[in-house]
């Protein structure tokens, strides 16, 4: 098996690391409730999509 005939500095490896980012979930205000909601995706709160109900959901 192949060893690395130096040991990689702690500079080297962070540079690599720089990318391993999270981000935040865009979100848009869904056009029947005005709540926030992941786009492309049918509204948790009420239920539509694209304009018409497209699951019913149970109010709170």
């Amino acid at each position: 098996m192949a060893l690395p005939k130096r040991r990689q500095t702690k500079t080297r490896g962070r540079k690599r690391r720089t990318h391993w980012v999270l981000t935040a979930p865009t979100l848009v205000a869904c056009d029947h409730c005005s709540e926030k909601k992941r786009a492309h995706r049918v509204c948790p709160y009420c239920g539509y999509y694209q304009g018409r109900e497209v699951m019913a959901v149970e109010s709170l």
